[in-house]
C-alpha cells in the first residue's frame, strides 16, 4: 500500500471546478498583482484570525521579514527565537542584520518554553538588554505556543512579539486566535500548508493601524505615493492568482482541519492498541484547537532506520528538523554549541511526522502503524 507524506492531488480533484472558474476570470480579467483579489482575502483571512488587518504578502518568509522590518529592527539589535524551527525564522533575523538569540523548547509541544525565554533575559547584562527588540515565538506544527507567559515577559521588557504562525492557521489559545495575540502575525501558503497556495505566498496580521501602514508601504518597495520612496522597502507583493485560490481553500479549511484531527484521534487509539507505547511518544494536545500541520512523532531509537523501513514500505515520512538552528553552519558565527539546547537536539534526532492528511483513509492510517508496529516487535 502507498501512504504518501501529503497527497495533494486528491485535495485538488475535491476542488477542481471552482479553482478553474476563478482562475479563467484572473486571466480574462489580466489583473495579476494585487488588487481586489487580494484585498478580498485580506478581510477573509483578518476575520479568521481575529485581527482587525491582514497584509498579503510574497511568502511566509517575507511575512517575517516585512513585520522585522516595520518594527525597525536591524543590525543593533537582537531577537529572541527557538532553535527548532523552519530556517526562516532565524535566517529573516539574520537577514536584517540583526543577531538571533536561541532559548529551548518544551519537549511536549515542541515550542518554545517560557522559562527558558525567562531564563535567557534574566541573564542578560543591561548592554545586552539595551539591544534586545523582539521576540518571535513559534507555533510549531499547528499548535500554539504558551502564549501568556511570553507575552507577559515581552510586555516587561517592552520587546515586539511577532507569532510565526506559518504552520497554524485556525490553532487556539486559550479561545485566541493564532496570529492575534502579539503585535504582528505571520503565516505561509506553501502549498504544503493546511491552507495552501498553487505556489508561494504569505500573510501578516496585526491591530495596530500603525504597523499595518508601514506595512503597505514597505511590501511596494517602501513608495508612498508610487515613485516616491519614504522608506526601503522590497517586493513583497501577493499575486491575485494565489489569493484565489487561497480564497477557494479557506472555505473549506475547517472541514479539512477537522478531518486532519479526527485522524490525529484515529492515530492515537491505533498506537494504544499497537502494544508499542513504550517506543512511541504521541503529539501532546496541550492547547485548545490543534490543527495538525504535521503528526509528529517521537520515537525512543532507531529513528532513521524506521524511516527506511516505512520508506521501503511505501509510507512517506519527513524529518521536522534534522539540524536545530544553532548547529547549522552559518549560524556559528553565534557561538552556540552542541550541547547548547538539549531538548531541540533531541527532537531533531527523535522525532518523525507521519501523514495526516484530510484525504487518508482509515486503511491507510491503519497500515502506517502496523509498518511501525512491525518494525519495533520483529526488526527492534
Amino acid at each position: 500500500m502507498k501512504v504518501p507524506l501529503l497527497d495533494l492531488k486528491k485535495q485538488y480533484h475535491s476542488i477542481k471546478e471552482e479553482i478553474l472558474t476563478v482562475a479563467e476570470q484572473i486571466f480574462e480579467s489580466q489583473y495579476f498583482i494585487l488588487g481586489p483579489r487580494v484585498e478580498a482575502l485580506e478581510k477573509d483571512i483578518a476575520g479568521y484570525c481575529s485581527s482587525k488587518h491582514a497584509l498579503g504578502v510574497s511568502s511566509g518568509t517575507d511575512a517575517l521579514l516585512i513585520s522585522l522590518m516595520a518594527t525597525d529592527i536591524a543590525s543593533q539589535h537582537t531577537v529572541i527565537t527557538t532553535p527548532y524551527t523552519f530556517f526562516a525564522t532565524a535566517g529573516s533575523i539574520f537577514r536584517t542584520g540583526a543577531r538571533p538569540i536561541f532559548v529551548d523548547i518544551d519537549p511536549d509541544t515542541y515550542n518554545m518554553s517560557p522559562e527558558g525565554l525567562e531564563n535567557v533575559i534574566d541573564s542578560m547584562t543591561d548592554n545586552e538588554l539595551a539591544r534586545l527588540k523582539a521576540v518571535i515565538p513559534v507555533h510549531l506544527y499547528g499548535q500554539c505556543a504558551d502564549m501568556d507567559p511570553i507575552l507577559k515577559i515581552a510586555e516587561e521588557y517592552h520587546l515586539v512579539v511577532i507569532e510565526d504562525a506559518a504552520q497554524a492557521i485556525g490553532a487556539e489559545y486559550r479561545g485566541r486566535r493564532a496570529g492575534s495575540m502579539g503585535d504582528l502575525g505571520c503565516f505561509s501558503f506553501f502549498p504544503s500548508k493546511n491552507l495552501g497556495a498553487f505556489g508561494d505566498g504569505g500573510m501578516v496580521t496585526t491591530d495596530s493601524d500603525e504597523l499595518y501602514d508601514k506595512l503597505r508601504i514597505l511590501r511596494v518597495h517602501g513608495s508612498h505615493p508610487k515613485y516616491y520612496h519614504q522608506l526601503a522597502g522590497g517586493n513583497f507583493r501577493l499575486d491575485a492568482f494565489q489569493a484565489a485560490v487561497v480564497s477557494v481553500k479557506l472555505k473549506h479549511l475547517d472541514t479539512w482541519t477537522k478531518a486532519r484531527q479526527e485522524n490525529a484521534s484515529k492515530y492515537r487509539k491505533l498506537f494504544a492498541d499497537s502494544g508499542i507505547d513504550d517506543v512511541i511518544k504521541l503529539p501532546v494536545e496541550k492547547e485548545d484547537r490543534h490543527i495538525y500541520n504535521q503528526f509528529v512523532i517521537c520515537v525512543k531509537d532507531k529513528r532513521d532506520d524506521l524511516r527506511l523501513f516505512l520508506n521501503e514500505a511505501g509510507v512517506g515520512t519527513e524529518i521536522y528538523y534534522p539540524i536545530p538552528m544553532h548547529l547549522q553552519e552559518c549560524f556559528l558565527d553565534l557561538n552556540y554549541k552542541k550541547g547548547d539546547f538539549p531538548v531541540a537536539e533531541h527532537a531533531a534526532l527523535h522525532t518523525l511526522a507521519l501523514p495526516v492528511y484530510p484525504e487518508l483513509s482509515d486503511d491507510q492510517l491503519t497500515y502506517v502503524v502496523e509498518k511501525i508496529e512491525a518494525f519495533y516487535k520483529h526488526k527492534g
